[in-house]
């Protein structure tokens, strides 16, 4: 299954640059000249409230639903799907709230 032909690709690494692009500066630049932290986007904002107001519910609001459930409705459904909710909303909302555009 060997080929003498030479038309095959065969890595070179001579031929690649840095691996920087136009966006991105090179390492040694990063080392040299770093963002200072204070610098970075970190505003509270409506982001960070509507994350406040989803955790209020998840572990708050959710687990007092579970406790004044009825009991002749379905617990099975107190002590599985009531929680579920809360944690598939808090889990989605902090990866939105955290994520900037």
């Amino acid at each position: 299954m060997t080929s003498s032909d030479d038309s095959e690709y065969v890595h070179d690494p001579s031929e690649f640059d840095d691996g920087s692009t136009a966006d991105e500066p090179a390492d040694e630049e990063w080392l040299e000249d770093p963002d200072h932290p204070g610098t970075a986007d970190r505003e509270f904002g409506l982001r960070g409230w509507i994350l406040v107001g989803v955790i209020v519910y998840a572990f708050i609001i959710s687990p007092l639903a579970i406790v004044f459930w009825p009991l002749d409705v379905g617990y099975r459904f107190a002590l599985l799907i009531l929680p579920l909710f809360p944690a598939v909303i808090l889990a989605t909302t902090a990866v939105w709230a955290t994520t900037r555009a």
